[in-house]
């Protein structure tokens, strides 16, 4: 046994995949929430060429109640592989949030897109639990109220986490 070993480590949690090349795109699992009055169209624009990377390992893109807008077209432009992406359809806010949860812990998924209401400060520390435990990629796009910020326009770069950035602390 000794000899088929080599030198390799004797514990299989130590043992490496020598195929794994350093370019491979390493995500650090954060939960970005940012507020959109396009109904994220703008934000999945910005995210998709990231998203067309992680559909190429193996995992599922999650889309958690995505409004009606092109997101299928949009995400097959930037070469996202579409039979790595799940729809889920909650029925109320709090399977949305529960669904959304579930899909950044499993260890599944590469990626998890939710769209919801405003966050309230419960929903908003649960998603910062949910953060210590993530193992994917997770944007929450919330509704923009008509009426506050309506000449504001939604920024791209707030994805990479300027408004509300959910990154675990270890």
């Amino acid at each position: 046994m000794n000899n088929l070993m080599g030198n390799s480590p004797r514990h299989p949690g130590m043992w490496t995949d020598s195929s794994t090349s350093c370019t491979d795109l390493q995500v650090q699992p954060s939960i970005n929430t940012v507020r959109s009055n396009t109904q994220g169209e703008q934000e999945l624009k910005a995210l998709a060429p990231q998203l067309a990377t992680l559909s190429f390992q193996g995992r599922w893109i999650v889309l958690i109640n995505p409004p009606h807008i092109s997101y299928k077209q949009l995400l097959a432009n930037a070469g996202v592989r579409t039979d790595r992406v799940l729809l889920v359809h909650a029925k109320d806010e709090i399977e949305t949030l529960w669904a959304t949860e579930k899909a950044l812990t499993s260890g599944t998924s590469s990626a998890v897109v939710s769209w919801t209401s405003n966050l309230d400060d419960r929903d908003s520390r649960r998603l910062q639990l949910v953060a210590k435990s993530a193992r994917a990629l997770g944007l929450v796009i919330q509704e923009q109220q008509a009426s506050e910020h309506a000449n504001q326009a939604v920024n791209p770069a707030s994805i990479t986490g300027k408004m509300n950035n959910f990154a675990a602390i270890h």
